[in-house]
């Protein structure tokens, strides 16, 4: 595992930040906020290597990174009671293994269909409700 000296994920510049906040670090990943908020509390679980698939990690880095997203997805469906997490891992335009964790709320939006990725119009927040939110979160995670 490497870095990719054009990957966001591995660089972690102004294109990462422009996206999303990061919340909290994990045993062999990063949890961030995504800053579009159409689903509220959704997030992201990057890997702290450069790898676009699950079956690219040793044994003992994909069970970390799963039990990372199983962390973040009960912390988040706990602190935003949502009725049921989303999860998503795509990577076809951007070659980083991240999973994409969505609470969906009955009645809420895309409920019981595919979230989708970049809503139209964009729901973004305050700074101040980005800080609750994470902490909100981040608080969950223990």
């Amino acid at each position: 595992m490497s870095t990719l000296p054009d990957c966001f994920y591995c660089r972690k510049d102004q294109r990462l930040h422009d996206l999303m906040i990061e919340l909290a670090p994990l045993s062999v990943s990063t949890l961030y906020l995504f800053k579009e908020q159409t689903y509220r509390g959704r997030c992201i679980v990057a890997f702290h290597g450069h790898v676009n698939e699950l079956y690219e990690l040793p044994e003992v880095e994909l069970a970390k990174f799963t039990a990372d997203v199983a962390r973040a997805a009960k912390a988040i469906r706990t602190a935003m009671g949502a009725a049921k997490i989303n999860y998503g891992a795509y990577s076809d335009k951007l070659p980083h293994l991240h999973v994409h964790l969505v609470p969906k709320y009955v009645d809420g939006p895309a409920w019981g269909t595919t979230f989708t990725m970049m809503p139209d119009p964009k729901v973004l927040l305050s700074v101040e409700e980005y800080a609750a939110l994470g902490a909100k979160i981040r608080a969950e995670l223990g």
